[in-house]
């Protein structure tokens, strides 16, 4: 398991720096000058070469490259081109908005997805699990920002039970903040749900049907104990990796989510930045994201190998 655990790690280095090179180059070779970029077609030229100065935009870049590197690894995300706020606090202040409604929206998709995706599993070809299992399909079309309309018009307009939009800071009002994030949660877990109940049924199906399976079923286990104390081990493979796959994909959800919703989030301050040219904070923002996603990966790899020997042997 050390060694397996040793390459991933490895791997995982490499990506990164393979990872911060890539937006690096990418939004250099984009926007060519980036203090004209910053600045605008009419700006001067003494005006471009102090902004360049200011921010050693006019380095090598390679030196421009290591400085990025060596600030992110120490706290020091840059500052904003046009504000001249530290890029750190202002991903600080978005993520208080962010990471609930990402973590409370994953939390809420898992606890729909595999008690219902068991249970569809459980009755195939009967009724209730052909339903099930049609409502799920249903759902992975319905897009994210439907739904999150539905639900408003429905519990914000004509229930007035909830907000539709809007955000209340936690040091403002804890109770105000969470009305704030229920609508936006329920929209991002009940699409994630849907997604994740198909992979779930699958993945118990598949073990059901496995010699193990039925082999602890003529022991005198009833299907439901065999299926847990048998199964459950080789039916979170598969659904370890879908839970990997739809954190990555919660990123894009939280941007329509947070549009529709009017909540200060990270996704949406990316955005915003991006018509704004605001070249730092957007390479430091995505940065951190992509930090993110390649870490979650290797959390699932490392999993995988724990789960199943045979991965770690063939790694």
């Amino acid at each position: 398991m050390a060694i397996y655990a040793f390459r991933k790690l490895a791997f995982f280095i490499g990506a990164l720096i393979v990872a911060s090179l890539a937006i690096f180059l990418l939004i250099r070779a984009a926007g060519g000058n980036v203090a004209a970029v910053v600045l605008g077609k009419d700006a001067s030229a003494e005006a471009i070469n102090a902004l360049a100065h200011q921010y050693g935009l006019d380095r090598p870049i390679a030196i421009q490259y290591l400085d990025w590197i060596t600030g992110m690894l120490s706290g020091d995300l840059g500052r904003s081109f046009r504000t001249n706020e530290s890029v750190a606090d202002l991903v600080t202040t978005r993520l208080s908005v962010s990471i609930p409604l990402a973590l409370s929206g994953l939390l809420l998709g898992l606890v729909i997805a595999v008690p219902l995706g068991t249970y569809a599993a459980r009755n195939v070809g009967r009724p209730s699990g052909t339903v099930l299992a049609l409502i799920s399909q249903v759902g992975v079309a319905v897009p994210a920002f439907w739904a999150g309309i539905l639900l408003s018009l429905l519990f914000g307009v004509h229930l007035g039970w909830l907000p539709t939009g809007g955000w209340t800071p936690w040091s403002t009002s804890f109770t105000g903040a969470v009305r704030s994030l229920v609508l936006p949660v329920l929209s991002l877990g009940i699409i994630m749900a849907a997604v994740m109940i198909r992979y779930v049924r699958s993945a118990v199906l598949d073990v059901m049907n496995q010699d193990y399976v039925r082999t602890a079923r003529a022991v005198g286990m009833t299907r439901t104990q065999a299926l847990l104390r048998v199964g459950l081990r080789n039916a979170l493979l598969p659904i370890i990796t879908v839970i990997g796959l739809q954190i990555a994909e919660l990123i894009g959800g939280t941007v329509i989510i947070e549009t529709v919703f009017s909540l200060p989030g990270l996704s949406r301050m990316i955005l915003a930045n991006v018509a704004a040219r605001e070249v730092i904070v957007v390479q430091s923002t995505v940065m951190l994201i992509i930090v993110f996603v390649i870490t979650v990966n290797l959390i699932v790899d490392l999993l995988y190998g724990f789960l199943d020997p045979r991965v770690r042997a063939s790694a």
